[in-house]
């Protein structure tokens, strides 16, 4: 079978043939309690969550809601952990709580392999990824990344307020992940499209969802087939001739893993330079103090990752138990909320104050158990340059309308919009 074959006719019929799963209705009423009605997506919890989660982890810390069909929200460390642990009782075919719970059988691939897939086939699935991530594969893209960093402050010139999010920090993942996968640089507005369709419309129609998927994979599949009659060497041809088991990868599992860098490599990052700008142009005292102390930067930056951890991850029930003394059914939905644990008093000092000089800092920005990030080097990469980019360039800078800040309402919540006055 050549390469054409597998991204053609098969391809295709997998695509229709994707089974949907169980679907329930969207709940997009306000938020009563949150102890037994949360919603991660309520916009008081996009706003501001560290709030909700301490007085959660004080007074219930595993959380319920019916909505989307049951979920469950543990907001301690331990309880994170052991969960993010424990894959023989938490299935991580989906990800993505939606009102849609794809069927078992699913598993143990996943539709965004290796992120929702399970043991064994995870630790296989994974270790193909590894070597475009590795320390030295990502150094080899610092000095691209600094340069467009430089070329977008450039494009700022003359500007009294811009947008450190919308005109800089959700620019730099998108290129970066852009340039690894061979997709055109152009394709930036699209890429952020396909981000707020997979993560911030899970309470829309499926039918609505199910278009937004489609566009995204059509794209995918485009790029496949422009790699097929244009060869070069990126990930996304690496990934085409892939062999797993000794014979190369399925035509869906291509794109899913495609799929999965495209949103996770743009929307994590994106969300963490954001935020840690956001932190700066509020806190002149930490900005001052990074200014006329460049060399902790790598320890301000992990703070900024523990305090603002943007991703929260979903697990689903393996089978009905009594965990941690709550009753969990098959099929519920647990989210996993790193930024709860991260602000945990019982892991962390101060835990709810952001120290940049923190020393002791074993924060999980990055998850927990097998599926911790495996771009963390990359994201580490991006975060360090964007940041020190603009501090030279920029070095005062202040929010210009502090209620005009916008944050997304999505398990990667990171701020979307943050006007800062540089002039």
């Amino acid at each position: 079978m050549t390469v054409d074959d597998r991204f053609g006719e098969e391809l295709e019929q997998a695509r229709k043939n994707r089974p949907i799963g169980t679907v329930t209705d969207p709940v997009t009423d306000p938020v009563g309690d949150w102890a037994t009605d949360f919603s991660h997506v309520d916009p008081v919890w996009a706003a501001d969550p560290y709030p909700i989660q301490d007085d959660l982890r004080r007074r219930c810390p595993i959380a319920r809601t019916e909505r989307f069909g049951g979920v469950w929200l543990p907001t301690r460390y331990e309880d994170v952990a052991s969960i993010a642990y424990d894959t023989d009782r938490f299935s991580s075919r989906a990800i993505i709580v939606s009102n849609v719970r794809p069927p078992k059988e699913l598993a143990p691939v996943g539709a965004v392999p290796p992120i929702s897939s399970d043991p064994p086939f995870h630790h296989d699935a994974r270790k193909l990824l590894l070597p475009a991530f590795t320390k030295s594969a990502v150094a080899k893209r610092e000095a691209a990344t600094r340069a467009y960093c430089h070329a977008l402050i450039d494009a700022m010139e003359g500007k009294e307020v811009v947008d450190a999010a919308g005109d800089y920090a959700q620019h730099i993942p998108m290129r970066v992940i852009a340039d690894m996968l061979g997709f055109p640089p152009e394709d930036g507005p699209k890429f952020a499209e396909f981000v707020e369709s997979a993560l911030e419309s899970i309470n829309r129609p499926q039918d609505e969802r199910i278009e937004g998927f489609t566009r995204l994979t059509d794209y995918l599949v485009a790029q496949i087939h422009d790699h097929i009659e244009h060869p070069r060497d990126d990930l996304t041809t690496y990934l085409m001739n892939a062999e797993l088991y000794g014979r190369k990868l399925d035509p869906i599992h291509v794109v899913g893993t495609m799929t999965l860098l495209l949103i996770a490599g743009i929307d994590t990052t994106w969300s963490a330079i954001g935020a840690s700008l956001w932190h700066l142009a509020k806190t002149p005292a930490d900005r001052e103090r990074l200014v006329a102390e460049p060399g902790l930067l790598p320890t301000a930056m992990e703070e900024f990752l523990r305090a603002y951890a943007p991703v929260t991850m979903a697990r689903l029930v393996k089978e009905d138990m009594a965990w941690n003394g709550v009753e969990m059914k098959a099929d519920d939905w647990v989210l996993l909320s790193f930024p709860a644990a991260n602000r945990d008093p019982a892991q962390f000092e101060r835990a709810g104050e952001v120290m940049i000089d923190r020393e002791e800092n074993r924060h999980a920005a990055f998850g927990l158990g097998i599926h911790r990030c495996v771009g963390s080097h990359l994201a580490r990469m991006e975060l360090r340059v964007a940041l020190e980019v603009w501090l030279e360039r920029i070095p005062v800078f202040e929010l210009a309308d502090p209620a005009a800040v916008t944050w997304a309402a999505s398990q990667v919540r990171g701020p979307r919009t943050v006007p800062v006055r540089v002039g």
